[in-house]
């Protein structure tokens, strides 16, 4: 896909689209009613996994598409998966189910990301593969992905990287030679431990939770439990025009509030939206919620948010028709549909007309009049829940008799996360290489493997110790003050290790020119007449060996005299911040008296000249100089403390200087 049509794709869209490998000696006719019954069995063969499966958005969906351009006729649709990234992984799972029943078929999936297949495994892509070169390259067949080769000196199949192939071209590589445009098997068994757990995950991603709801609500989600999923986003995406409608609730009131029979069916995702925002309802809508300590507050606090769902859901539409509709049956692609899925086991052997055959009779006519029927007259949800409400009504009294009949709630624990749980994660997402890799592979790969992790353990042994080494006190105090000492250039301090990228040429001439330029120079203070006046070149060199001597004789009586005038500055200093709680705050050295006694005084300045009269001499002596390694360090440290494993001012300086430091593990 080019990078213009890349970019008209929503960020939370996923397209998928399926091809016939071969249509040759087929009329355009023939291949169209080939795929829309391809279409068909399909479906078929899915619905036992897409009637239990609830949206983030919208479904996967198939329709038939005439060849347009160089794109041939094919299969396909588009999905939008919101925030739950796992809708969309779940089609490329079906994608893959999909091209193992029909060998025939061939698969591409792409998103905003393009071939986001590829991303998975970037860290074993060929290096010639990247975004501008896989353009019609990355197929699922077979169950397997395929990447269509670059030729190279062993092999001169495929396409050069200059070149883009066209769908046909691509597909009738892959048609004539599978075996060597498939992916690598540490590419293939990436995308596999992606989809590991698939079927049995859908599953294990429902969360059931208790809710006290309107009676009506509880109406709907008994026949629809889908219909949870665009009530949890009207409430998740609310504006506060839409909260208008939320103040009298006209078509939920919340007097018949009930505990539902049957729990009420999130995905983690859609449960997790609800249940982590904070909201106080409009004192006006008459949803009063117990106190936090109430045993069942959270099942309030969650129908409350619930029910402000739906009514903003419902209040967006027009009741429609209230016409009942045509029966499924009347539809003619119902009898082949029904019968693919008898064919296909989706009634699990239920004797026709029993309580369970009904109710997979009821999900699969609803899967039918979304997936496979005609749309022409597609409500939208808000206007469904409104067609349930009116055709369907409800017994309060035998809602709240089954209120204590009700099994018990999901957990949901796994919405905290604890670091070593975080950890495990990371680890599993980047550092779990070594269980990648095909199964059957020969000894000899195998003991390449074992070599490889050798390697690897060695390596992190060896870091190991660099990041002990780091962990030095005394390489901090002497990182700062290589730091500290360190000759920056003009654009700024740099870490140690860091050098300009382009070599810095510094011409004096043009320097002092430029200064002169800006400051005036001596000569520039003359007349503009003295200016125009030639001077013997003997009388100058004279001149500025006088002016030089004298000159030089200043400069050190006057830097003389200010260092003198700095140490008293700094000594006077020292005797007004002794007089202050200042020096209580600083780790100081301990110096020897017996030392003291001796003669030897230390003075704040190290090695300044001895005073003149014997009682400041005294005073001074009771000055120790700081220990400036132990307070930097006591410092970082506590600033580190402080930032309480956050980004900071320390970590940032510590980690510039290349210095790494311990996780703190004194909570005190």
């Amino acid at each position: 896909m080019d990078a213009l049509q890349r970019r008209g794709i929503r960020e939370d869209l996923v397209q998928y689209q399926l091809f016939l490998v071969q249509t040759d000696g087929t009329s355009p006719q023939q291949t169209e009613e080939r795929l829309k019954h391809l279409a068909e069995e399909i479906l078929a063969n899915v619905a036992q996994l897409l009637v239990q499966y609830i949206w983030q958005e919208q479904p996967f969906n198939l329709k038939y598409h005439p060849e347009k351009g160089d794109v041939p006729a094919h299969i396909g649709g588009s999905t939008r998966f919101g925030d739950n990234i796992e809708d969309e992984w779940f089609i490329v799972y079906l994608l893959q189910q999909v091209t193992e029943l029909f060998p025939e078929l061939v698969a591409r999936v792409e998103d905003n990301d393009g071939d986001f297949l590829l991303i998975e495994a970037a860290d074993y892509l060929p290096r010639w593969l990247n975004p501008d070169t896989s353009e019609n390259r990355v197929f699922i067949s077979r169950g397997e992905l395929h990447i269509l080769p670059c030729p190279s000196k062993s092999s001169l199949m495929g396409f050069s990287l200059d070149v883009v192939p066209s769908l046909a071209q691509a597909l009738a590589l892959l048609f004539a030679h599978p075996e060597a445009c498939q992916a690598s098997p540490k590419i293939r068994s990436v995308l596999k431990k992606r989809l590991r757990g698939y079927p049995e995950k859908i599953k294990n991603n429902l969360h059931r939770a208790h809710c006290f709801i309107p009676a009506g609500i509880a109406s709907v989600l008994a026949q629809r439990p889908d219909l949870v999923a665009p009530a949890v986003s009207a409430f998740y995406l609310r504006d506060p025009v839409d909260l208008q409608a939320c103040r009298d609730f006209k078509i939920f009131p919340p007097d018949t509030r009930v505990v539902t029979l049957v729990k009420v069916t999130f995905t983690r995702c859609l449960y997790a939206q609800l249940q982590q925002q904070q909201f106080t309802p409009d004192r006006r809508c008459g949803f009063n919620l117990p106190p936090p300590s109430h045993p069942l507050y959270k099942a309030y606090d969650l129908g409350m948010k619930l029910a402000h769902g739906f009514e903003i859901l419902c209040s967006k539409c027009r009741l429609p028709s209230l016409e009942p509709d045509a029966p499924v049956s009347c539809n003619p692609q119902w009898k082949s549909f029904l019968e693919s899925l008898k064919k296909n086991g989706y009634f699990r052997g239920q004797l026709e007309g029993s309580a369970v055959y009904k109710e997979l009779l009821r999900s699969a006519e609803i899967f039918f009049k979304q997936s496979v029927g005609p749309k022409s007259g597609f409500l939208s949800a808000g206007e469904e829940v409104l067609q349930l409400l009116h055709s369907s009504p409800f017994n309060l009294e035998e809602l709240k008799k089954l209120e204590t009949q009700l099994p018990q709630e999901d957990s949901d624990s796994w919405l905290d996360i604890t670091a070593q749980h975080l950890e495990q994660l990371l680890q599993e997402r980047s550092g779990g290489f070594a269980d990648v890799g095909s199964k059957s592979c020969s000894s000899a790969k195998q003991k390449l493997r074992v070599e490889d992790a050798a390697e690897k353990v060695k390596e992190t042994e060896e870091d190991t110790r660099k990041e002990e080494a780091g962990y030095s006190l005394v390489a901090v105090s002497q990182g700062m003050k290589d730091f500290l000492n360190a000759m920056s250039s003009h654009e700024g301090a740099e870490p140690p290790w860091c050098s300009p990228t382009q070599p810095f040429s510094f011409d004096p001439d043009s320097m002092a020119s430029a200064l002169d330029r800006l400051l005036g120079s001596k000569e520039e203070e003359l007349d503009s007449d003295d200016l125009d006046d030639d001077y013997d070149d003997d009388d100058d060199e004279e001149a500025v060996d006088e002016t030089g001597e004298g000159s030089s004789d200043h400069v050190e009586m006057m830097g003389t005299e200010t260092l003198d005038s700095l140490k008293r500055y700094m000594d006077q200093m020292d005797q007004e911040l002794k007089s202050t709680n200042v020096g209580q705050s600083f780790s100081q050295m301990n110096y020897n008296k017996a030392g003291m006694d001796n003669g030897s005084s230390h003075s704040p300045m190290g090695d300044g000249p001895p005073t003149e009269e014997g009682g400041v001499d005294e005073t001074e002596e009771e000055i120790q100089p700081l220990d400036i390694d132990v307070n930097l360090v006591a410092n970082l440290l506590e600033s580190l403390s402080n930032q309480a494993g956050l980004a900071g001012p320390a970590s940032n300086l510590l980690q510039s200087l290349g210095i790494q430091l311990p996780p703190n593990s004194d909570p005190s």
